[in-house]
């Protein structure tokens, strides 16, 4: 396979560097080129523009923060579009709104003939760099057997939800879900903290129970040791909570716990931890301790 990537922060450079491990060609392009250098150095190939890592590619990921952006890098100056076929697909693995993913895709199919798959992930970067993201997919039949090539490279779990836009819905809902986890086991931390129970212990005790989680395994004892080397960003979670919210206002829907997980990434991003990884919930707590008794 010929593929490019366009947007290699954590995200499309771990996907990058997967598909590099697999042998497919591999052309980049990010505004920051010097993102690029290390994929660079061990065989991948630097675009000046999208269009020029379109060109190369039978398949174009796309891995950027918000839908203006990944707009930008389709119908901006330099941008897929200008390089599009028929005999490509975009591959989007951003997260966006489902709405404005499903226009995009028919606007992108109207003008040029190339099919838009959305397919956001769950897992983060360890599991993009080993090949075992859940994917969600949304996109016409034909275009995601076509994909399926790309799909089993990165993923060990991939469900075709719909079309254009289905995929990008399911993933505000996997967001809204992990959301309130990662509070919730950071609620768990620093209860037990409290309670002078060693908080890295209590993942193997409830593993295998109603409890348990992937969450729970990976990141109990990650924030019981104060561990916040970077796995994911919190602004990007407050991007989807706030999109999911915004959805959710144009149904009328009542949504609670989204709403106070909302506020309190705001207060994260807000106290400059927005770069920083989900571990980081735990602060909200460590800032929470009460004084002791006089």
């Amino acid at each position: 396979m010929q593929i490019a990537v366009i947007g290699v922060g954590v995200m499309g450079s771990a996907i990058a560097g997967r598909l590099l491990e697999t042998g497919a060609g591999l052309t980049l392009y990010d505004r920051d080129s010097t993102r690029c250098d290390e994929l660079v150095a061990k065989g991948a190939r630097l675009a000046a523009n999208a269009a020029e890592a379109t060109g190369a590619a039978d398949f174009v990921i796309t891995s950027l923060n918000s839908a203006d952006i990944v707009e930008s890098a389709v119908f901006g100056p330099d941008g897929i579009a200008e390089a599009a076929t028929s005999d490509k697909i975009l591959f989007d693995m951003s997260s966006i709104d489902a709405g404005r993913s499903a226009q995009l895709a028919a606007r992108l199919l109207d003008e040029t003939g190339m099919e838009w798959v959305d397919a956001p992930l769950s897992g983060g970067a360890p599991a993009a760099a080993k090949g075992t993201l859940t994917l969600m997919i949304g996109g016409h039949d034909e275009a995601v057997a076509r994909a399926r090539p790309l799909i089993e490279a990165l993923s060990s779990n991939a469900t075709h939800l719909g079309g254009p836009g289905a995929g990008q819905t399911v993933k505000l809902i996997n967001q809204l879900l992990c959301a309130n986890t990662f509070l919730a086991v950071a609620e768990g931390v620093r209860f037990a903290e409290a309670q002078g129970v060693d908080a890295s212990k209590i993942p193997a005790a409830l593993a295998g129970g109603r409890a348990d989680s992937r969450i729970l395994q990976e990141f109990m004892g990650k924030m019981a040791a104060r561990d916040f080397s970077p796995t994911g960003r919190i602004d990007n979670m407050l991007k989807d909570l706030e999109t999911v919210q915004a959805a959710a206002m144009s149904k009328r829907l009542a949504m609670p716990l989204t709403t106070l997980a909302a506020d309190l990434h705001r207060m994260l991003v807000s106290g400059g931890l927005g770069a920083a990884d989900s571990a980081e919930y735990v602060r909200l707590f460590d800032m929470a301790r009460e004084e002791p008794a006089a």
